[in-house]
């Protein structure tokens, strides 16, 4: 038995869940949130909150057993206080502003703006030269944070680019000085 799927998952005050064949909605005060259950996996609603259980005692219903509980604790947090990626620009004249429409502007070495347009529930904020990525669902923030650290990778050497709040970037030492030898 999964030690993380056999764990409870709380309902705070002020949300819904809603249960439906093979579809759990869940909806809060920051919005709404659905997903589909695999099959051989049940969800059901108790007096202390929702048991995640298997139906079926198949490798691959005990593989997705602790998933599943996860993803639906990460939705009932999601709708009620939302997650966030915080991101950082270094590098010289490397610059982020959001636009009016929600759109993010990189000026980051290249010869033009890239711009990021934002998926429907996740919205850019920048401070200086930090990027909050903001919204409900947390495998979208982090998908989205991704794919604007992937627009200009940390690099090695100067450790310019787009890089997480919190990741540290190994430096590596530049070309090493001509021998005097030859």
């Amino acid at each position: 038995m999964s030690k993380i799927g056999k764990k409870i998952i709380d309902i705070p005050q002020g949300v819904e869940v809603e249960l439906s064949r093979r579809r759990i909605t869940i909806k809060g005060n920051k919005g709404q949130l659905s997903f589909s259950l695999p099959v051989g996996i049940a969800v059901n609603k108790s007096d202390s909150g929702l048991v995640v259980s298997r139906v079926s005692g198949s490798r691959e219903s005990a593989s997705l057993h602790g998933t599943v509980r996860t993803i639906i604790d990460n939705m009932v947090k999601g709708v009620i206080y939302g997650w966030k990626k915080e991101l950082e620009v270094v590098g010289t004249g490397y610059r982020a502003e959001v636009l009016s429409d929600g759109k993010l502007v990189l000026n980051v070495g290249f010869s033009h703006p890239v711009e990021v347009k934002p998926p429907s529930d996740v919205k850019f904020l920048v401070e200086k030269s930090r990027i909050i990525v903001e919204g409900i669902d947390k495998q979208k923030v982090g998908q989205v944070a991704a794919q604007i650290r992937s627009i200009r990778p940390p690099e090695p050497y100067k450790g310019k680019g787009i890089r997480y709040a919190d990741e540290v970037v190994r430096r590596k030492a530049g070309k090493a000085a001509k021998s005097q030898g030859a």
